[in-house]
């Protein structure tokens, strides 16, 4: 039986993984399904010039809320066991530095909304940062 790690990575969600997750649960393969909620820095890019990061982060809380209930809703109707976790940094590294210390036995991401390109440099800084594995859904 399986623990499984859901990133939720950006305002398009993890509705594909959680889908997945509920199948696997089904099926008795899952035991338990662990929702991790990545925020990215919002002191960066463009918007900080415009706004303060207070209220850059609180936009940011809001759209990454809506994305985290949907998958939610998904697992909760399916009856999978979870719970949920908000970390803070880059993607992949706040990933692979949660799934360091949470030791999931595999760890599945949405990439229905990524490009080609994203989805690949994603695949392998996981790879090289953690020796958990990794399966894209789309």
């Amino acid at each position: 039986m399986l623990r499984m790690l859901i990133p939720v990575l950006d305002h398009a969600g993890a509705a594909e993984a959680a889908r997945f997750a509920a199948f696997m649960y089904l099926e008795r393969c899952v035991t338990e399904v662990e929702l991790l909620e990545v925020l990215e820095p919002v002191d960066q890019g463009r918007a900080a010039a415009f706004h303060t990061r207070s209220s850059l982060l609180r936009q940011e809380k809001r759209t990454m809320l809506k994305a985290l209930i949907d998958a939610r809703t998904i697992l909760e109707e399916a009856g999978v066991p979870y719970h949920w976790k908000r970390v803070f940094g880059h993607s992949t590294k706040a990933i692979a530095a949660y799934a360091a210390t949470s030791r999931p036995d595999v760890m599945v991401i949405d990439a229905s909304h990524m490009s080609f390109f994203r989805r690949l440099a994603m695949l392998a800084s996981l790879a090289r940062r953690t020796v958990t594995p990794v399966t894209m859904v789309h």
